[in-house]
């Protein structure tokens, strides 16, 4: 199965802004938790991602209209993490994310003739189940364990 290249940056995202909170709070360890630093804004998540700023912002609208990234405009502004979604399943967001299409489109504009008597799509179904239960134990603080979160957050925000 292929992620589409929408998901493929969301998930980036959220795992820099994953990072970047597991950073703060460290940093902020013994005090409340507060925020160190300011947020990221989009386009300098966007740069330091590698992502075209257009398919960005879409992806954050969409990761915000999951409730999974908070948006504030203005000074002191920029995105983060909605409470409690570094604890998210990777499984549910990459289901979120692809929605609850088949893996092949039998009955497109041109109907598959083998529709009725096919073998093929229920196997691709439990094929395509079985990859999405195989994320469902991960959760996104997993994703940027180390030496993935040192990583992510030397990628220099502009």
């Amino acid at each position: 199965m292929r992620l589409t290249k929408s998901t493929d940056i969301a998930l980036r995202i959220v795992m820099r802004l994953a990072a970047a909170e597991t950073d703060r709070l460290v940093s902020s360890a013994g005090e409340t938790d507060r925020l160190v630093s300011a947020n990221p804004t989009t386009r300098e998540v966007a740069e330091a991602m590698g992502v075209q700023y257009t398919h960005a912002a879409k992806v954050v609208a969409q990761l915000q209209h999951l409730g999974v990234v908070v948006a504030r405009r203005g000074r002191g502004g920029g995105l983060a993490l909605a409470e409690t979604k570094r604890l998210v399943s990777v499984g549910w967001l990459v289901r979120a994310l692809e929605g609850n299409g088949d893996v092949v489109d039998c009955d497109g504009e041109v109907p598959c003739p083998l529709s009725s008597a096919c073998r093929l799509r229920h196997a691709l179904r439990q094929a395509q189940e079985a990859f999405y239960a195989s994320l469902d134990p991960l959760r996104v603080e997993d994703l940027v364990a180390d030496p993935t979160g040192p990583v992510l957050l030397s990628l220099r925000l502009r």
